[in-house]
């Protein structure tokens, strides 16, 4: 049987704006569950978490049986990667020592079975906000991060999980929607990138879109959607990648 490489992105595991976050993380388990036998790799593109900071000796209550499923998963030789999202930036090694991830904090460039693939979560690629990437920087900045770290962890993480909360307000009120091949920065970026040099696949999150574009110069452009709303994701065997839903095919 062909190995199978998946990929997904954007689960916000712990918000408060999800009802139910129990039935939320099983249904995100169930699905892994499902994969770890045919999978080789599982390529988690940027946030899974809503928010996730590590104190020394303190993680985010919560998400148990989301990380011991991805411990089984490394367990059974599945390298599973986690690329930070904006979310989920401040991982200081508890990720890769207890759980065995591959953390990843910047784009990375890598074949797969023969192919060149680009894989991001999207943020801060082709960004001409000022305010954006101002924003950006102090969340990756490493002396604010660390003066985080002086704020009890109760009011830490709690600060952080309302922060994500206002954020998600926000983002409710944007049109997900395809902005058009010119307008979106995605897009945008790859097609730039693709000049300079050759990629088979970009794949990217953030978006909370699911889109499959093939661009002029072989390149294509995939964005995973999301895994609270649309429960998508992306499969390559090798031969085919293919962008699918739970239940359906996109």
């Amino acid at each position: 049987m062909n190995k199978k490489i998946y990929f997904l992105s954007d689960a916000h595991l712990g918000s408060l704006m999800i009802e139910n976050n129990r039935e939320h993380e099983k249904k995100l388990v169930d699905f892994l569950n499902t994969i770890k036998e045919d999978a080789s790799e599982v390529f988690l593109l940027g946030d899974m978490f809503d928010f996730w900071y590590e104190y020394k000796a303190v993680v985010p209550k919560g998400h148990v049986r989301f990380l011991g499923k991805l411990a089984e998963m490394v367990d059974m030789g599945i390298k599973v990667h986690f690329f930070i999202g904006n979310h989920d930036i401040w991982t200081f090694g508890y990720l890769e020592q207890e759980v065995g991830l591959i953390v990843h904090r910047e784009p990375s460039t890598m074949e797969l079975n023969g192919k060149t693939f680009f894989l991001a979560h999207g943020d801060g690629l082709h960004e001409t906000s000022n305010g954006f990437k101002f924003i950006r920087w102090i969340f990756h900045n490493r002396a604010l991060q660390k003066l985080f770290t002086y704020i009890p962890p109760r009011l830490g993480i709690a600060f952080g999980n309302q922060w994500s909360k206002s954020n998600r307000k926000k983002d409710i009120k944007k049109d997900y929607k395809y902005q058009g091949e010119n307008n979106e920065i995605l897009v945008r970026f790859a097609k730039q990138y693709s000049e300079k040099q050759p990629i088979d696949f970009f794949i990217f999150g953030h978006r909370h879109i699911i889109l499959d574009l093939q661009l002029s110069n072989k390149s294509r452009v995939l964005i995973l959607g999301d895994w609270f709303c649309n429960f998508s994701y992306a499969v390559w065997d090798g031969i085919e990648l293919r962008l699918e839903q739970l239940e359906t095919t996109v």
